[in-house]
């Protein structure tokens, strides 16, 4: 997971300018990532306390530019696999609460490290009108190969959220399937949901390292 760490905000770099909600339907979901992207980075390259690593400054941001875009309860259900049926409405609730907070922190640790990449988006594929879309682009390093990064979104009312992300070629939904189905098999629902309660406890306590 660690590939995801370093370049998952630069994936999920979306978040709340201020448009209007007849904008945002009016913008395809491309121009809408891409027009945000920049936003982000922008803010990352120039805001002194996130170079220097303030944590708070860092998390602030991810939650004012990058949640609001994100569905968590899809992703978290589409993590979970067959077994979110069997799971309570309070078992689902608590899941998404953890797994937002595993992810705040993830494409905390992640913005931190921005420093002089670029998100360059290809042309997208498909009809216009449909519903749900894959972005593709690609984050362009000052040195080393550009890093392959897709995003699939899905039209919410009158705006569009990210569902899942692809960094190299792995979907993070499908990463994580992995990992949930194995620790619901060992401890259920209930074991799943502290150990991602443990592990935010543990990112919180040593910060966005």
């Amino acid at each position: 997971m660690k590939i995801f760490k370093k370049y998952l905000a630069l994936s999920l770099t979306v978040g709340s300018l201020l448009f209007t909600a007849a904008a945002q339907a009016q913008e395809a979901p491309d121009a809408l990532v891409k027009r945000i992207s920049q936003d982000v980075l922008d803010t990352a390259k120039n805001d002194k306390n996130i170079q220097s690593g303030n944590q708070q400054r860092i998390l602030t941001l991810v939650e004012e530019k990058i949640i609001p875009y994100v569905d968590f309860e899809r992703m978290t259900s589409l993590a979970a696999g067959r077994y979110w049926r069997d799971a309570t409405d309070d078992q689902k609730k608590q899941l998404i609460t953890q797994f937002r907070s595993l992810l705040i922190y993830t494409y905390s640790g992640a913005l931190s490290q921005v420093r002089d990449q670029k998100i360059d988006f290809k042309p997208m594929r498909g009809d216009p009108a449909d519903s749900d879309v894959e972005v593709r682009s690609q984050v362009i390093q000052p040195r080393g190969e550009p890093i392959q990064l897709n995003y699939r979104m899905e039209k919410a009312g009158t705006s569009w959220k990210i569902y899942d992300v692809n960094v190299l070629g792995a979907w993070l939904v499908e990463s994580y399937k992995g990992t949930f189905a194995s620790e619901i098999g060992r401890t259920g629902i209930d074991g799943l949901i502290k150990v991602l309660a443990d592990k935010n406890k543990q990112r919180a306590a040593r910060g966005l390292k």
